[in-house]
């Protein structure tokens, strides 16, 4: 198999072996301590959890939460996606659900595309 089959993806299936584990040992914390951006991952499963999202944002970083522990019908959950959405407003970011189970929130300046990449239209 050629280098462009392997990142294009020709028609060959995958296996566990095709993939690598990260260590995250092997990053170095100083720089990420000098960049701009940070991208957070967050579980969301009480509105406290939402106030640390918020924080995140506000301070200039992106946000991917999983939201998969939400999945009921109260009304905690609507009032969590709406405290999100009215915080990507107030800083000029952006907003996305992701499926039933994530969402991503973005700041200032960060807009999400709505397109897939790879997609034909």
């Amino acid at each position: 198999m050629g280098l462009m089959s392997k990142i294009l993806g020709g028609n060959q299936s995958r296996t566990a072996e095709d993939y690598v584990e990260l260590n995250l040992d092997d990053v170095s914390a100083s720089s990420a301590d000098a960049a701009a951006m940070q991208v957070h991952i967050a579980e969301v499963g009480s509105q406290a959890d939402a106030i640390d999202i918020k924080d995140a944002v506000y301070d200039g970083d992106i946000v991917i939460a999983d939201i998969t522990r939400l999945r009921t019908e109260d009304s905690t959950v609507e009032h969590i996606v709406d405290e999100l959405r009215q915080v990507a407003q107030e800083v000029d970011g952006d907003i996305v659900r992701k499926g039933e189970d994530q969402m991503i929130i973005t700041p200032t300046g960060v807009h999400i595309s709505r397109e897939k990449l790879g997609q034909q239209l």
